[in-house]
C-alpha cells in the first residue's frame, strides 16, 4: 500500500472557510480524520491554494474527443483530459441524436459510469425548443413524451443524472414529474417558456437551469420569462459557463447576487475541442469551427459549446468577476456534488471522502490534482 500523505504549508478551502498553512491527511484512497504515522510521506505545499477536486455536471468532451459520438477509447481520452485540469467527477453529456442513436449511446456510458469513470449521464436534447436550439439539429428535435424520456432513463440503466427540457412543450410538464419521481435531475434549458411556464416546471419538480441565460429569452420588465423564475426559486442550482464568451461578468454577478453562492454550478459545456486546440470538429451531426478558443457552428455562427475546463473557470471568477475564493470552491464543488447526491463522498475536503484534491499556486494557476488518492498531476515532479 502506498504510504500516508501529509499535505502540508498550503492555504486550506474548507466548508467552514480557509484555512492558512493548514494540513490535509491521505490514507489511501480517502481523507483521514487526523493523526500521521512516522512512515508518512510529507508534502509541502506552501504558498500554494488547496481545493476539493472539482464537479463538472454538464460536459460534452476534451481533448479531441466527444462523449456523444467516440468510442470508449475516445471517452476515456476526453475524461483524462478533463482530469488533467482538475475535474475529477465528471458527467458526461449528450447532445440531440435520433432515439435509437441515444439509446445506444446511453449503454456505452453506462458502462463507463459503473466502472467509476463517469458519475453519470446528462441528456441535454432532443426535448429542447427549436426556437432555442442553439448547436442542436432541428430536424432531430421532439417534444418531451414522457414514454420517450423513460426509454432514455431505462437506456442508462440507472446512471441518468440529468435531463435538459424545454418544458413548456407538449409532454413537458409530466416529464419533469417522471424524472423527479426517478431521483433524475429535471433540467430547464433550451426553452421558450414565459416565466409562468417555468414557475410550473419548477413546482412539479425542476431543479437545475441548464447554463442560465444562454439559449433562453432574455430577462424583460414586462415579461421576466424563465430567468427571473430560475434565479428567484430557492430550489433552482444555476448553471454558468464562466469563459467570458457566454457570459459578461455583470450577468454572472447577477446570478451570483440574487441566486446566492450556494445555488450556482460552475460548468464547461465543454465540446471536444477542450483541452485540444483551434480547428474543425463535429458536434453531433453539426460541424463546429473553433477559432480563438471559441466554438461556433460552421451553419449559422451559433456559439457551440465551449473549449472551456474548469482550473480556467475558477481562475477567471476570482481574478476577473473578483468572487472570494470560498464562492468560487463551491460552485465547482460542493454545489455540484449535492445536486447529484454524491456531497458524502465529494465536494469537500473533510475525513472520510474521496482523496481529490487540486493544487493551485499564488497565481491560481493549476499544480497538481488527486483523485482518490492518487497524484493526476504531481504538484513536486521529479
Amino acid at each position: 500500500m502506498a504510504p500516508t500523505k501529509v499535505l502540508t504549508g498550503a492555504r486550506v478551502v474548507l466548508p467552514t472557510g480557509t484555512v492558512d498553512d493548514g494540513r490535509v491527511i491521505v490514507d489511501g484512497t480517502r481523507i483521514a480524520a487526523g493523526g500521521s504515522p512516522g512512515n508518512a510521506e510529507v508534502i509541502d505545499l506552501s504558498g500554494h491554494w488547496l481545493l476539493p477536486g472539482f464537479v463538472d455536471l454538464h460536459n460534452h468532451g476534451g481533448g479531441g474527443a466527444s462523449f456523444t459520438s467516440g468510442t470508449v477509447d475516445d471517452v476515456l481520452r476526453g475524461i483524462r483530459t478533463h482530469r488533467l485540469h482538475g475535474t475529477t467527477t465528471l458527467v458526461a453529456s449528450t447532445v440531440t441524436g435520433d432515439m435509437d442513436f441515444l439509446s445506444r449511446r446511453a449503454g456505452l456510458l453506462s458502462e463507463l459510469a459503473e466502472q467509476g469513470e463517469i458519475a453519470g449521464i446528462h441528456f441535454e436534447g432532443p426535448f429542447i425548443s427549436p426556437c432555442r436550439k442553439g448547436a442542436h439539429s432541428e430536424r432531430l428535435l421532439r417534444d418531451p413524451d414522457p414514454a420517450e424520456v423513460r426509454k432514455l432513463l431505462d437506456a442508462a440503466r440507472g446512471h441518468a443524472k440529468m435531463v435538459t427540457l424545454a418544458t413548456e412543450l407538449p409532454g413537458g410538464i409530466d416529464s419533469v414529474r417522471l424524472l423527479a419521481e426517478h431521483g433524475v435531475i429535471a433540467a430547464v434549458g433550451h426553452t421558450d417558456a414565459t416565466y409562468e411556464q417555468t414557475v410550473q416546471a419548477i413546482e412539479a419538480g425542476a431543479t437545475v437551469a441548464t447554463h442560465l441565460f444562454n439559449a433562453m429569452p432574455p430577462l424583460g420588465h414586462r415579461a421576466p420569462g424563465p430567468i427571473t423564475a430560475l434565479l428567484e426559486d430557492e430550489r433552482v442550482t444555476v448553471e454558468l459557463i464562466n469563459d467570458g464568451t457566454h457570459l459578461h461578468p455583470a450577468a454572472l454577478q447577477l446570478a451570483f447576487h440574487h441566486a446566492g453562492a450556494g445555488r450556482v454550478a460552475f460548468i464547461t459545456d465543454a465540446m471536444d475541442a477542450a483541452g485540444f486546440g483551434d480547428g474543425r470538429y463535429m458536434l453531433g451531426p453539426l460541424e463546429v469551427e473553433v477559432a480563438d478558443g471559441v466554438a461556433r457552428l460552421v451553419e449559422g455562427g451559433s456559439i457551440a459549446g465551449s473549449t472551456l475546463t474548469l482550473d480556467r473557470a475558477l481562475q477567471r471568477a476570482v481574478t476577473v468577476d473578483g468572487l472570494p475564493m470560498e464562492d468560487a470552491v463551491a460552485a465547482l464543488s460542493a454545489n455540484p456534488a449535492r445536486l447529484l447526491g454524491m456531497d458524502d463522498r465529494i465536494g469537500s475536503l473533510e475525513p472520510g471522502k474521496d482523496a481529490d484534491l487540486v493544487v493551485l499556486d499564488a497565481d491560481f494557476a493549476l499544480k497538481g490534482v488527486m483523485r482518490r488518492g492518487e497524484w493526476v498531476v504531481d504538484p513536486q515532479p521529479a
